[in-house]
């Protein structure tokens, strides 16, 4: 899967980025960098953007690869 992130928000302890595919808004991603160190996030696919079920892990993994090398979900950190 080809995607582009995109930073549209940024205050002190959260984040937004959209994700372009095809050149279309495919996606939204919340991240909230919380003061025990852990970072919770949301990520919604929108309609019609030509994302499939299957396509979710691999957008998870561009966005862990590209903005979270820190944390990962088996260490603990990141929900």
């Amino acid at each position: 899967m080809n995607l582009t992130w995109k930073r549209t928000l940024r205050t002190s302890s959260s984040e937004r980025f959209f994700a372009l595919h095809q050149g279309q808004d495919a996606a939204a991603a919340d991240l909230h960098y919380l003061a025990n160190g852990t970072i919770a996030g949301t990520v919604i696919t929108l309609k019609n953007s030509g994302i499939k079920d299957e396509d979710i892990p691999a957008l998870l993994s561009a966005l862990d690869d590209e903005f979270l090398p820190d944390v990962e979900l088996s260490h603990g950190n990141l929900t």
